[in-house]
């Protein structure tokens, strides 16, 4: 039984999909065990442990009865949340994740500040959700 893990609500769930579909199994050895692009869910496992799951936003702005915010402009905002993903090589999981669709925030940089061998990136997946890649 899994005890907590993220569930992103995403704009965009066919590209996110595709690219979560991508980039899990190399860097956290995650599986697909449940879900189709064409959602409106899916989730990823490692060890019968969910790693990941997606969730269409206007599916779950239907359940909560929220659909009449969907069609308010946004507007950039602070980032509220972030996935963070430990890897061996912040360069090349940075190289998978462009790849296949995210867009760069932030490149790979060594932060020393942050503690001893850090390096980290900082992109953005296609429905916009802030992730870290990070080495130590």
């Amino acid at each position: 039984m899994d005890a907590l893990y993220p569930r992103l609500l995403v704009t965009r769930f066919a590209d996110c999909f595709a690219f979560y579909g991508a980039i899990l199994p190399p860097l956290t050895g995650a599986a697909l065990v449940k879900g189709v692009p064409e959602g409106p869910y899916a989730n990823w496992d490692v060890a019968d442990q969910a790693v990941l799951a997606l969730y269409d936003r206007s599916a779950m702005a239907t359940t909560l009865g929220t659909t009449e915010f969907l069609s308010r402009p946004t507007t950039p905002a602070q980032d509220t949340a972030m996935l963070v993903f430990r890897v061996d090589d912040v360069d090349t999981a940075l190289d998978l994740c462009l790849h296949h669709g995210a867009t760069l925030a932030a490149p790979a940089t060594d932060r020393p500040e942050w503690g001893p061998n850090l390096r980290s990136a900082h992109l953005r997946d296609p429905a916009g959700h802030l992730i870290e890649l990070q080495s130590y």
